[in-house]
Formats: structure tokens, C-alpha cells, sequence
């Protein structure tokens, strides 16, 4: 078992020796056994076939004389077996009767039954079990026989001499693989040693050159993400040292507000400097909120794939400020229709709406109005959000979406971050949405127009 908080350590290299290593030893060993049966039964099949042809041979040239009591024997077949093209190391016993069952001639060693079985069979006499192969003649029965122990043994021998070349393929063999899959996988090592060569901000792409059709894909992708890490990375920057830049001027303000409080000589003083403080803080708090929303919404990554009515979204946004605009005398009003679906990412979305809506409600004066629309066109989904505010001058249309830029007009009329159409414009890029600002025909004010693509 793998202990508590450790990672089993699965290595590519050692999987491919161990599975092709074994893989080839039990091949090997498959090709020995097959070699080694096919071996002795090849030998079993030529001792037979030298017995066979003994037999016949000694047909032909055995005097037909009998062999007399006292009579020494001729010399064994062991001496003649030469000259039959038989194995030297392995005595043959043989015994010869004539056509009346004299015997003719008997190996002087010779442990043979006195009757003799036609063609082959196994005998054992005094504790030897000996192969025999018989011949009948019209003026001989011939006998001859081999011991079955050094026949055997022969037999073993040849055996394992047909396995040899096997056992020493087999480890030429292995050390042939592991070099070719230690070559094979020389690229992944040479980009590991590349990525752990790197510092934490090297985001360059690694190399491709040389790398086999299986890791470039991974590679690709692994450059793929360097390059979103790369451009993230960039956008925080920025990101941190406007942030920083812009956090300045509300904490002084703060600090300057903390100091006219203490300072206050009566407590009408005390309390204007009260709401001065307090409605620094509410700004310092909006804009770290949205600050913190723009940072969250920049470093997602991840593809909308929720289908959303954006109607009914922004039904519920106009109903959470719809307090807001009666305090101010504002008339929200939002155009009901069919549903208008979007794919995307539903809190990504509602804070596109509510600082859409917060925006044109900032910038309306009391009395005015504010339109909110959301309908189905083309295919795909239109929202429209349209007050009879001042405006954007042509102009600054575009610097808008900058972070922290806010118009000269703004900025005399209204305090705020410069953050609220940049939040916008990167939740739609998010989603694949255009954004517009234009005048709006019916109200007179700025109207921004979004055209989200049809859902998949």
C-alpha cells in the first residue's frame, strides 16, 4: 500500500523496460521449452531412425554362420557404429537367429530378451530400460538396441544445445531495448531539464525541435498555457501598479478626513467631518470591490457553458436597485419579452448588469430614467442598457474602458473609481460579446449595447 501523502511513483521509463523486458523473457522462455520438446523429440525420432537403419544394414552384411558355445563375440556395435553414420557415444546391443531360431551372433554385453517383438518397442531387463527395434528376413531376425538412460541423456544434450541460442539472444535482445527507449525518451528529459532550468517569470515557449509526434502536442499546449500564464501575468501587473497608483488619493483623502475630525472645535463640525469620513470609506470600500471583481474576472479562464435567460438576470438586478433609483426619484423601467439565452457564467453576468444599471442610475439626474432591455436578435442576444443622463462624449468612447479613466464631465459631476465599463468590457470579452456606446435615440442619454453570440 502506498503510504498517507505520498504519490506512487509511476515512471514511464521503468514501466516500458518492465513490460518489453518481460515480455521478452517470457518469449525466450516460451522459444526454449518449444525448442527444447521439439529438440528431444527430433532426437528420439533419429536414434529411432539410427536403429532402423542398423537393422538394415546389418541385413545385408551379417554372415549366416552360428555363433558356437565358447565362441568369443565379434566386436560390439559400438566399434562398426562409425562406419553406419550412428552416434559413437551410445552402445547398441544386437542380437541375430537364423530362420530355425539358432542364434547367430549376440553382443558380448548383450542383457536382451531371447524373443524378439517386431518393429519397435521398450524393454527392461536387470533394472535398464533399452529401445529395441526388430527385423525379420526369410533367413534372419535381427535385434538391436539402445540404453534408454544414455540415449536420454544424448537427447538432453542436443536439447539444450538448440536452446543455447535463445539464451543468448535474449540478453542482447534486452540491452538492444532498454537503449532504444533510453534514446526514445532523451526528449522528455531534455524538456524537463529545460522547464526546471527556468525562473518563475520565464515564460518563453519551450522548444519543439526534435520531439517525437506523441510529446509535441503536450508541449504545444504547455506553450499554449505559458503564453495565457504570460499575458495574465502582464494584466496583473498593470493591473497592481494602477491599483496602487489609484489607492492613494482615497487613503489620503481618508487620512485628511481622520485629522478634521480630531481637530473639530464643536460638534456641527464633528459631524460634517462624520459624513465627509464616511462617505470616504464607502468609496474607498466600492472601489476595492471592484477592484477585486476586475482581478477575479481577468483571471478566469475557463469557457461559459451555462445557458442563461439574461432577461430574467436582469430583472433581478433592476430589482435589487430599484430602492436605489426611487431615492433619487429615477423611473427603472425594464422591457419584458420572450427569453433571451445566453451561454455564460450567471455571477459573471450579474455583475455586468448591476454595474451597467449602478452607472446609468449614477449618472441620470433625479427624475430621470433608466431602460433596461434584453431581447433576442438574429439568433443571438442584444441587451441595452439606456439613460437620459449626459452622456459619453464621442471622444472618450473608447479611453472608457480603460481602468481608472473617467471623462472630464464625469469627474465634475460624480466621484467614482473609473472601473465599472472596464469590468464591463472584460466580462464580455469573456463571453464573446461586442459592446457599443452610443446616444440613446429615446432617452438622450449614453446607451451601451451588447450583442452576445446564440448559445451553442
Amino acid at each position: 500500500m502506498t503510504p498517507l501523502g505520498t504519490v506512487p511513483n509511476h515512471s514511464l521509463r521503468r514501466r516500458l523496460l518492465l513490460s518489453v523486458m518481460t515480455a521478452i523473457v517470457l518469449a525466450a522462455l516460451f522459444q526454449a521449452v518449444s525448442a527444447y520438446r521439439g529438440a528431444l523429440t527430433q532426437a528420439d525420432e533419429m536414434f529411432d531412425y539410427h536403429l532402423q537403419q542398423m537393422a538394415l544394414s546389418m541385413r545385408a552384411r551379417m554372415p549366416a554362420r552360428t555363433l558356437q558355445p565358447g565362441q568369443a563375440a565379434p566386436p560390439p556395435a559400438q566399434e562398426r557404429s562409425n562406419e553406419d553414420g550412428t552416434d559413437p557415444d551410445i552402445d547398441y546391443l544386437i542380437q541375430i537367429w537364423g530362420a530355425d531360431g539358432i542364434q547367430l551372433f549376440r553382443s558380448s554385453h548383450s542383457a536382451l530378451p531371447p524373443r524378439a517383438v517386431l518393429g519397435f518397442s521398450d524393454v527392461r531387463q536387470g533394472g535398464t530400460t533399452y529401445r529395441v527395434y526388430s527385423i525379420q528376413t526369410p533367413f534372419q531376425t535381427i535385434q538391436i538396441a539402445q540404453d534408454m538412460s544414455a540415449r536420454t541423456s544424448r537427447a538432453r544434450a542436443l536439447a539444450l544445445r538448440a536452446m543455447l541460442p535463445m539464451a543468448l539472444i535474449a540478453p542482447l535482445l534486452m540491452l538492444v531495448i532498454w537503449a532504444v527507449i533510453r534514446q526514445s525518451l532523451s526528449p522528455l528529459e531534455r524538456t524537463r531539464r529545460q522547464v526546471a532550468s527556468r525562473t518563475a517569470e520565464d515564460l518563453s515557449p519551450l522548444a519543439e525541435d526534435g520531439l517525437p509526434d506523441e510529446v509535441r502536442p503536450l508541449v504545444q499546449e504547455l506553450n499554449l498555457l505559458f503564453d495565457r500564464m504570460h499575458t495574465v501575468l502582464q494584466a496583473q501587473k498593470a493591473f497592481v501598479a494602477n491599483a496602487a497608483h489609484e489607492l492613494r488619493t482615497p487613503l489620503t483623502a481618508l487620512k485628511l478626513q481622520a485629522q478634521a475630525l480630531h481637530r473639530a472645535p464643536d460638534e456641527a463640525t464633528r459631524d460634517v467631518a462624520v459624513g465627509r469620513l464616511n462617505q470616504g470609506i464607502e468609496r474607498a470600500v466600492r472601489m476595492m470591490n471592484q477592484l477585486l471583481a476586475l482581478a477575479r474576472q481577468e483571471g478566469e479562464q475557463t469557457a461559459p457553458t451555462v445557458q442563461i435567460d439574461l432577461g430574467q438576470l436582469a430583472q433581478a438586478v433592476a430589482t435589487e436597485l430599484q430602492s436605489q433609483a426611487q431615492t433619487r426619484g429615477i423611473d427603472l423601467r425594464l422591457a419584458v419579452g420572450p427569453p433571451a439565452w445566453v451561454q455564460g457564467d450567471a455571477e459573471a453576468l450579474r455583475i455586468l448588469l448591476r454595474n451597467l444599471t449602478e452607472n446609468a442610475l449614477k449618472y441620470t439626474p433625479e427624475g430621470g430614467s433608466v431602460l433596461v432591455d434584453a431581447s433576442t436578435i438574429d439568433g443571438g442576444t442584444r441587451l441595452v442598457v439606456e439613460d437620459s443622463g449626459p452622456g459619453i462624449p464621442e471622444a472618450d468612447r473608447e479611453r472608457v474602458f480603460e481602468r481608472f479613466f473617467r471623462s472630464a464631465d464625469a469627474t465634475a459631476t460624480t466621484s467614482g473609481s473609473g472601473l465599472g465599463l472596464s469590468i464591463v468590457k472584460t466580462i464580455a470579452v469573456q463571453h464573446g460579446a461586442s459592446v457599443a456606446l452610443d446616444t440613446s435615440p429615446a432617452l438622450g442619454g449614453l446607451r451601451v449595447k451588447l450583442d452576445f453570440p446564440p448559445p451553442v
